[in-house]
């Protein structure tokens, strides 16, 4: 009696922990941050191996991980410039609107070197382009953000189609490092006076 009596706990026992098992249950729940994808053209640029790859960009500070991705090398000489590559890479849950370097390319080059050799000017622009939470992308629909530069930016759009300021389309978006979301824009921001 006593070995059936096992045998049915242990019956039961382990149909107890299939249950939850088979469901999922007892799995770690995933972030809904960690769960959607990037997002747009200018994605297929990105390396799909290396430190400059999404899941390689995914376990590096968001500074850190630009440097990885060619597409930012621009973005990343500036950010040197300024002085702000520990403060992006230490602070925590930021959004961060990054100009291509196509963008920058938009700006005259005498009017680029004007800027990149007056810290206080860029930083300021600099800083317009990062918010201090993580902006999921239907957040991006119709919003109005403070960024820390202290003034606000909107986005708006809908899918994948979205532009900050109604300017700046993203090209890029939703793309995860260790301690920001990324959304790759085709203009620099340029703060109000």
């Amino acid at each position: 009696m006593s070995v059936r009596r096992t045998s049915r706990v242990t019956v039961s026992a382990l149909a107890a922990l299939a249950l939850p098992l088979s469901l999922g249950l007892l799995a770690p729940m995933a972030h809904a941050d960690d769960m959607s994808e990037p997002f747009g053209p200018g994605c297929s640029s990105v390396p799909e191996d290396g430190a400059g790859s999404f899941s390689g960009m995914a376990d590096d500070p968001v500074a850190t991980a630009a440097s990885n991705n060619p597409e930012l090398s621009t973005l990343v000489s500036a950010v040197k410039k300024a002085g702000l590559v520990d403060t992006l890479n230490n602070a925590e849950k930021l959004t961060v609107f990054a100009p291509t370097n196509d963008a920058f390319a938009k700006i005259p080059k005498a009017d680029l070197d004007k800027v990149l050799a007056d810290k206080n000017q860029l930083t300021k622009i600099l800083t317009y382009h990062v918010v201090g939470e993580k902006i999921a992308p239907d957040k991006l629909s119709d919003g109005t953000y403070k960024t820390l530069a202290g003034s606000d930016l909107t986005t708006s759009g809908s899918g994948e189609s979205y532009k900050v300021n109604d300017t700046a389309k993203v090209v890029c978006g939703d793309v995860k490092t260790a301690n920001a979301t990324v959304y790759l824009i085709d203009s620099v921001l340029m703060p109000k006076a």
